[in-house]
């Protein structure tokens, strides 16, 4: 079951979800507008599942920065979302989708208790310039079932997150780094 705006506002206000910052103008019917913050990694050279990723940071300037097809872009939402009732589920929207840029595809799911700044993937189908603190996507909450289990006391690899994080595959990977 998807919480609606309305929803969302009251588990704010309860406590019951955490959205940092809050602001209610970004309620829409079923979702929060959330937004991009002010810095990108860029993905260098070839990416190895059994090798940290290389990448070139920079802050993404009030005039905006052009994206480039055949990039790959790892930012950070601007806000900080978590709750340990609810679990999230973040996307693109059709704004940023229109724009071809397709944003975190492959791993939309937040589980109860992530309290996250949200890792995002990022690529553009065409140069687009974005801007910080823009629009770029909705986050949904989500009604969990069953007895409660918090993302953050199992002690998994991203429960640490707290902005752009590259991908720690090699952790798992047998050949990757020790």
């Amino acid at each position: 079951m998807i919480l609606t705006g309305p929803a969302i506002a009251a588990a704010v206000a309860a406590g019951e979800i955490d959205i940092d910052p809050f602001d209610p103008s970004r309620l829409s019917p079923n979702a929060y507008d959330w937004r991009l913050g002010d810095t990108l990694r860029v993905c260098d050279g070839d990416l190895d599942a059994a090798a940290p990723t290389p990448f070139t940071e920079t802050r993404i300037p009030g005039g905006g920065l052009v994206l480039e097809p055949g990039a790959l872009y790892l930012g950070a939402t601007l806000e900080r979302t978590g709750s340990e009732r609810y679990a999230q589920m973040l996307n693109g929207d059709r704004t940023t989708g229109r724009l071809g840029i397709w944003v975190h595809v492959s791993a939309p799911l937040g589980h109860a208790g992530h309290a996250i700044r949200w890792t995002l993937e990022i690529r553009a189908a065409r140069p687009v310039r974005v801007y910080p603190s823009m629009t770029f996507g909705k986050l949904v909450f989500l009604q969990t079932f069953g007895a409660p289990a918090s993302y953050q006391q199992l002690g998994r690899k991203y429960t640490a997150t707290d902005g752009i994080d590259i991908s720690r595959l090699y952790e798992e990977n047998p050949a990757g780094a020790a």
